[in-house]
Order: structure tokens, then sequence, then C-alpha cells
């Protein structure tokens, strides 16, 4: 548009005629309507779309709609005090993964009360609300499950009481990430108010179960029998104020080995499986700890940084973090307290960088010089996870969450930054006493894992994570949250839809682990 009148030159008027100043003044003029959003108003009346570009620093034209930042600002401040006691409540009700109706149906009243278009629980008990009525989806999962509360003892007040200071919210689950549900419910609804919701597009808040669990085996559900495939989805697990863009994927590995029994007084007589399997630990304790020199016979998990051994995935390994691999529970059978025993097994946690499969970590654990030694009497195999929901359904699946990483130029990550920017600037913002750990690039990764392993890792459904809360809160006693997290996000999530470019055709992912060949749906 700003080159619309050059024709008129090379039609033959020439330069320095009375035609040609009035040609210039009428451009100048155009000049100053394009440079005050006149023109954009203009073509937004004629084809009834807008153009995307800076008005002032708080507002932006984008789809048709002039966006308010401040505006934005002001509705997610608005809300404080109806955050807090949304979360206060969930908080209030116990909900580790299993036994998380309460939460459920609180969510499905909040978001009724709210306003959502539709506000629905699916048979695995994940609640779904839904605002706008487009055709494409665009998500924003929490799970609403926690983990149990441990030693009481180390609890300085109430876990369920929902105890709040000024700044902050204090119970199992705030961070941890009842806190993102309560953002992301508050955000859709920002949204509405202030018609944010792009053309063509409809929100979807999903309040998820069983993740503490079972990772992502929420979002096989919704996607594998709800049949909801989102365009992209926003992860609301805590993110200590930074946007993440991927995270290590984990698997569940069991080690077995089998023994005789015998008294206990001639142990000679046996076989000990404890004594067989002491051997094996040790050596996935070298698998953790051991460097990757040449001279090193257990290479350590390392190893992955190195381009020698890692050469396709070194950079994104390093990016995320080297795999570890952790002895997390021992079992053994013995007929008695004076018998040797006569089997023994392990369980292993096993976070996986970037170029490690599910396959190459349990071939890791098979080619360890004991589990060779004791051949035959040793079964290195994948849990399985079984345990019904809450609402009975019992969907089964092997207990592996995917690697994922994106671009960090992907158009759904670039939304949250974007939004982050115009909203509160280039760096982390929180709450003074949340700082200390904020210092960090905006644009980053979790330590730990999330629903991300199924809707990336499996699925390929671009994901990016915003959340409240921080990462060390999670699991610890005297969990809490702060409020000004709260507002934080709401004002993201309203926010990024309007400022997201679309799917182009460009795979956003930088690597993601895939599926097993395991006979799953």
């Amino acid at each position: 548009m700003r080159n619309c009148f050059r024709p008129i030159y090379r039609a033959g008027i020439p330069p320095g005629s009375p035609l040609s100043a009035g040609i210039k003044k009428i451009f100048s003029f155009s000049k100053i309507l394009f440079d005050n959003g006149v023109f954009y108003d203009m073509i937004e009346a004629e084809h009834g779309r807008g153009a995307r570009r800076k008005r002032n620093r708080n507002q932006l034209t984008t789809e048709g709609h002039t966006m308010d930042f401040e505006a934005i600002k002001k509705a997610a401040q608005g809300y404080e005090a109806d955050m807090t006691k949304f979360l206060r409540d969930l908080i209030a009700i116990p909900s580790e993964s299993c036994e998380e109706e309460g939460v459920i149906k609180r969510t499905i009243l909040e978001m009724e009360r709210l306003g959502f278009d539709r506000a629905e629980i699916d048979p695995e008990g994940n609640a779904l609300g839904w605002m706008g009525d487009g055709e494409k989806i665009i998500a924003f999962d929490g799970h609403i499950d926690t983990v149990g509360i441990g030693n009481i003892d180390n609890w300085e007040q109430d876990p369920y009481k929902g105890y709040e200071t000024e700044d902050v919210i204090y119970g199992r689950g705030g961070s941890d990430q009842e806190g993102g549900v309560v953002s992301a419910v508050y955000g859709a609804k920002i949204m509405k108010d202030l018609g944010l919701i792009p053309e063509g597009y409809k929100i979807l808040v999903t309040a998820t179960v069983q993740e503490e669990d079972c990772d992502g085996l929420c979002w096989q559900y919704i996607h594998n029998e709800d049949g909801i495939t989102p365009e992209f989805v926003v992860s609301t697990e805590p993110t200590d104020g930074g946007i993440y863009r991927g995270h290590r994927g984990r698997m569940e590995i069991r080690v077995d080995v089998k023994g005789v029994s015998c008294h206990g007084s001639a142990p000679e007589r046996g076989d000990n499986a404890i004594y067989k399997m002491a051997d094996i630990v040790q050596e996935i304790r070298a698998l953790n700890e051991n460097d990757d020199a040449e001279t090193t016979e257990i290479k350590g998990l390392v190893k992955m940084l190195n381009p020698q051994f890692n050469p396709e995935h070194y950079e994104d390994a390093r990016f995320l973090g080297r795999g570890t691999c952790t002895v997390s529970q021992i079992f053994y059978t013995s007929p008695s307290r004076c018998a040797v025993a006569d089997s023994c097994a392990v369980s292993i946690d096993r976070r996986m960088t970037a170029g490690e499969t599910w396959d190459s970590c349990l071939d890791e654990i098979r080619a360890l010089p004991s589990v060779q030694k004791y051949g035959q009497d040793v079964k290195v195999s994948m849990y399985m996870y079984d345990r019904p929901a809450w609402t009975g359904l019992k969907y089964e699946t092997e207990c592996y969450f995917p690697t994922w990483i994106n671009k960090e130029s992907a158009p759904h990550v670039q939304a949250l930054a974007e939004a982050h920017r115009a909203l509160f600037g280039e760096k982390r913002v929180g709450h003074p006493g949340a700082m200390a750990l904020r210092d960090r690039p905006l644009i980053d990764k979790w330590t730990f894992s999330t629903n991300g392993v199924s809707i990336q890792g499996r699925y390929g459904i671009p994901c990016v994570g915003f959340g409240p809360g921080a990462e060390s809160q999670a699991h610890a006693p005297n969990e809490i949250t702060w409020k000004q997290d709260l507002v934080t996000c709401a004002a993201v999530y309203a926010a990024c839809v309007g400022l997201y470019k679309g799917k182009g055709d460009e795979d956003v992912c930088v690597y993601r682990g895939g599926k097993t060949n395991n006979n799953i749906k």
C-alpha cells in the first residue's frame, strides 16, 4: 500500500510538474494515514480483516481488532481475588492421582459460573471447558491431580487449608499445578470479555487427571478417544516465569533377578538374588556418575552431550541436559528373615535427553557387565500402567514418556514470547521472593516432565509451557504459589492467542522421542 502511487509516475507524468507536486502531497497525506492506522481501519471495513502493526506501546492491531495490553493486564489484575479464592478451594480438596473427582467438579462449576460456552467431563474424568465456536482449537492444559503430602511434620501449615498471606497461597498443589488451571480458566474468561478469540478458533481449557501417576495418559485419551487435536497446546505447569519449549523424557524400567533360596545358616547352598542385584545396582549407579572417557568401561550418560556418541542430537542434549538413571525402589522375596532371597527387583527412574529412545535405554541396561554375567536370571522390562481413573475407566499404557523440543522460532512459542514482551517486557517477572530463581533466559526448558510427553512427544501436537509457580515447589513440603504469578499468566494466556500467526508447513519440532513399536493405542 505504501508504494501504491508509484505507478502514476510510470504512466508518464513528468517529475516536477504541477500534477506531480499534487501527487506528492497526496502520497504524504497517505503516509500520515498509514502511520496513524487509518488505512488499516479502512481495510478492515472493506475486507473484514486486519493487518498486524504497532499502534503504540500498549496496543496492537491483529486479526481485525485492536489488542489493548493495558486492558488485558487490568482485567487479569481485577480477577486476582477470584483466582485466589478458586485456587484455595481447589487446594482444600485432596486430589491425589485417581482421586480427583472433587476438584474436577469444582472446576466445572467455576467454568459454568464464568460463562464458558460448554463445560463437560469426559469418560476418563478430565474437565473440558470451551470458549468460542471456530473449527480450529488452541488448548491450555493443566493437571488437577497432586502428589501426597509426605511427612506431615515437615509442614508448617495445614497443606489442605489454602492458607494465604498478602503475597502467597500455601498448600499442596498450588504450584504443581492447580494454579495453572486457575490462570487458564480466567485467561479464557478474559479472552471472551475482551473479544480476543481469533476468528475460526475456539479455546479449550483442560483440567486433566492422573498426570502425577502417568504423565500424558490424559492426553492419550483426549487425542485418541475424545478425538481432539489442537493446533497447539499451552502447558500451564510451573515455569518460574519462563516460556519453556521442551524437556527431557522419562521411562520407568524394572530389573528382575532370579535366585535360589536356602537356609541362611548355609548360604552357599543357595543363590542370593540380592547379592546379584547389588552388582547390577552399582553399575546402574555408574551410568549416572561415570565420565565418557575411552578408558571408562561403563560410560556415563554424559556421553550423550558428546558428538562422538550422539552426533545428530548432542546440541539438543546440551540444551535439555544429560539423562539420569536413578534406582528408586527395591523389592525382594525370601521364605523368611533367616533364608537366602530367591528374587530381587528394582525400579529405575530413567530421564532421557535428546537422542535417547525407549529401546536404547533398555538395551543400555541389558548391556551392563553384571546383567550379561547373570544371563537368563535377569529380565529388563518397561513398566505398564493400568490404574483406573476416578471414573472407574482403565486406560492401559506403557510407562514411556517421550522427550520433545520445539524450535524457538516456532509460531506458538513466539506467540507467548510476544505476549510476554508486550505485557511485561523481555525478562521474567514475579514477586521479589520468587526472583532468585528467575535470572535465566525467558525462553528455556523444564527440568521435570509434563503432559507434553504425549501432546508433542507422542503425537507431534505443538506444545509450549508457561505457568504460575516454581519447579522447586513441586512435591516439596510447604508448597506455595505467588498470587502475582496467577495474574501474570492469565494475562499472557489471554493475549497470546491473538498474536499467534498460524500453523505453517514447517515442522516445529527440533526433536521428539515419538512412539514405541508396542501395540498400544
